[in-house]
């Protein structure tokens, strides 16, 4: 008996999106760390690049999610370069933290589509390999905590509305390809350290705010995602579809 060996990804491909930081960066390391070959993406070629070149199993292509049509190609490349692809992490976003009264269509519409069309692009390119393969795979949206419970803190109305879609696309998409034994479910952080929280994090009184919002009355460390995304990429997670895993400190209770 191995418990621990059903969360192993040796000779798989996984590509993950936004990985040129934050918690994208952090993902892609622990995939490698799982053994799988990590296809990172992101817009920042040198980040990537760098990235991985750290990484056991690293390979980087560069890509742009906002132009309609860059995720197809993007899965494209992956598999010609390895041949196939397992697991997807759709980790590339953008917010716009402006009141809804003050925020553009156009900017409106710019965060739906990184944030919600272009995760659905890649999971419609992705699933072509998997069903042709007959072996399945995984593909796990990066969707929010502000999607159940959105906060008064910061005014996202984009960002909340593409996130909240983001959830119903993956209950969805869980519900049609499962019959290729593709699981499709949500990860939905809390408040956690990356480029696009640097504002809460540079400023006490948001980061105190934040914390008194949790259960546990502190914000997430990077690393307390590790073991969700393990067990949602893996087949750890083989009998899950369809579900939305919220790891928010209770912040959302």
């Amino acid at each position: 008996m191995d418990p621990l060996g059903a969360f192993r990804l040796d000779d798989r491909v996984a590509l993950v999106t936004g990985a040129s930081s934050g918690l994208g960066a952090r993902f892609a390391s622990v995939l490698d760390a799982l053994g799988a070959t990590v296809v990172v993406s992101a817009r920042r070629a040198e980040r990537i690049a760098e990235l991985a070149s750290g990484l056991a199993r690293g390979d980087a292509i560069p890509c742009d999610v906002s132009e309609r049509g860059a995720s197809a190609a993007l899965v494209a490349a992956v598999v010609e370069r390895h041949e196939r692809i397992d697991v997807v992490v759709a980790n590339a976003g953008i917010t716009e933290t402006t009141p809804a009264l003050r925020e553009t269509v156009d900017r409106f519409a710019e965060v739906v589509n990184v944030d919600l069309v272009a995760p659905f692009e890649l999971a419609q390119a992705a699933v072509v390999d998997m069903r042709r393969r007959g072996e399945g795979g995984s593909i796990v949206n990066v969707a929010s905590a502000a999607a159940v419970g959105s906060t008064r803190l910061l005014p996202q109305a984009s960002y909340t509305a593409a996130k909240t879609g983001l959830i119903g696309l993956t209950r969805e998409l869980a519900v049609q390809w499962a019959r290729y034994n593709v699981r499709v479910n949500a990860l939905c952080p809390g408040m956690f350290p990356t480029e696009m929280t640097a504002l809460v994090f540079e400023s006490d009184e948001l980061t105190d705010a934040f914390a008194a919002e949790a259960a546990l009355r502190r914000l997430g460390r990077v690393d307390e995602l590790d073991g969700a995304l393990a067990f949602l990429a893996s087949p750890a997670s083989s009998y899950m579809t369809g579900q939305i895993l919220v790891i928010d400190g209770g912040a959302t209770l």
